[in-house]
């Protein structure tokens, strides 16, 4: 048997989003850029995709620009911000996705705008606080914190932040990657201004997501070229990419509060039976539901010399997870993250990250190997 635990770097995609794009695939290969029927029919596949994502967000759909996934779209949001709308103050934190943080310091290399770093507490909560004390500071500010942190899960109040913000004329963007399809957005009543997405970790294809610019700004071309996606990103559209991401988030809206209680449940379970298997054990971030995102579990686990190959010896007995972010993998350097909120990196810190598609017998399956491979490494 073989059980998937690492479903904050990837999800598996559905099987409704294959059906999807497998016709785009074969019959859709026009040019949206042609005006003959061709390239109309696939222009018209993307305005729809666009559609069907700003109905489930509940915002408009000029207001949906199609990028090649979370990170792409992260960076044209700050990128934007300087470049183009005045800001001159990065205000984010340590321990963000490098798609924001390494973003904010190659900007701060240029010399157009500064970055400062809220405090964190030991479970990842920003300082609302200090928050402030930063958007007092003189210049035009963004904040960019994300809305659940993909290594230990703590939910930002996007509202609160949101209206600290506005406070202060400041703009706000929240890297929504792990939440997006997970929860659900009403972006017309929240008052934010760039949100982004990744569709490959809610079932969809990788390679394309979005970013949601709020229509009271106007940004400029971030990739030149041709005229596509309204002038501000050019290059031939991903189209069944698209079609695939449109797919993916109406499939998570069918049923998003069932899905959220059936995760919630096998997160809860796996933390009884864990806090039950080990005495010296602990979990990083946020574990209220209410405070932290219900895919992701970090679990610190008791200290041992084998550590290292902990991942190794799961991943042999079929269980795959992770010691953190997948965009790391490979790196000699521990999680920022962990380090961003002063956990005990001597002991051995795993990841599990759960889907829709999770069953309780794979939860089972894993407690059984992961309680088999720490006997052994605490022996």
């Amino acid at each position: 048997m073989r059980v998937y635990l690492d479903n904050a770097a990837t999800t598996p995609i559905a099987p409704e989003v294959v059906e999807a794009m497998i016709p785009v695939m074969q019959e859709g290969f026009g040019n949206p850029s042609s005006t003959h029927y061709f390239g109309r029919q696939t222009k018209a596949l993307i305005e729809t995709s666009r559609r069907t994502i700003a109905k489930h967000l509940v915002c408009e759909p000029s207001e949906i620009l199609f990028t090649s996934g979370g990170t792409e779209a992260d960076n044209i949001a700050l990128y934007s911000a300087v470049n183009q709308m005045g800001v001159n103050h990065i205000i984010t934190s340590t321990i963000e996705h490098h798609a924001v943080g390494h973003t904010a310091e190659a900007i701060a290399k240029t010399g157009k705008a500064c970055v400062s770093y809220v405090k964190v507490d030991s479970k990842g909560n920003i300082d609302l606080a200090d928050l402030e004390r930063l958007l007092k500071l003189d210049g035009i500010a963004i904040v960019s914190l994300m809305h659940a942190n993909n290594e230990i899960a703590t939910l930002l109040p996007l509202e609160e932040v949101s209206a600290l913000c506005r406070k202060y004329n400041a703009l706000f963007h929240s890297d929504t990657v792990q939440t997006m399809g997970h929860y659900s957005f009403n972006l017309s009543e929240l008052d934010i201004d760039f949100i982004t997405c990744a569709a490959h970790k809610f079932h969809g294809p990788k390679g394309v997501g979005f970013l949601y610019v709020n229509k009271k700004n106007k940004i400029e071309t971030r990739i030149h070229g041709g005229s596509q996606e309204r002038g501000l990103r050019g290059g031939t559209e991903n189209v069944y990419g698209i079609v695939g991401l449109a797919k993916a988030i109406e499939l998570a809206y069918e049923d998003l509060d069932a899905h959220h209680h059936h995760v919630q449940e096998l997160k809860n379970y796996m933390i009884a039976n864990l806090s039950k298997m080990f005495d010296n054990i602990s979990f990083h971030g946020e574990i209220d539901p209410e405070k932290s995102l219900y895919t992701v579990l970090n679990v610190c686990f008791p200290k041992t010399d084998k550590a290292g190959m902990l991942l190794f010896s799961l991943d042999l007995k079929g269980v795959a997870v992770s010691g953190g972010s997948a965009c790391t993998s490979g790196a000699t350097k521990g999680s920022h993250v962990l380090e961003g909120i002063g956990a005990d990196m001597t002991r051995p810190n795993v990841r599990f990250s759960f889907s829709r598609y999770t069953t309780k017998a794979e939860i089972d399956f894993a407690l059984e190997q992961v309680q088999s491979v720490f006997t052994i490494a605490l022996a």
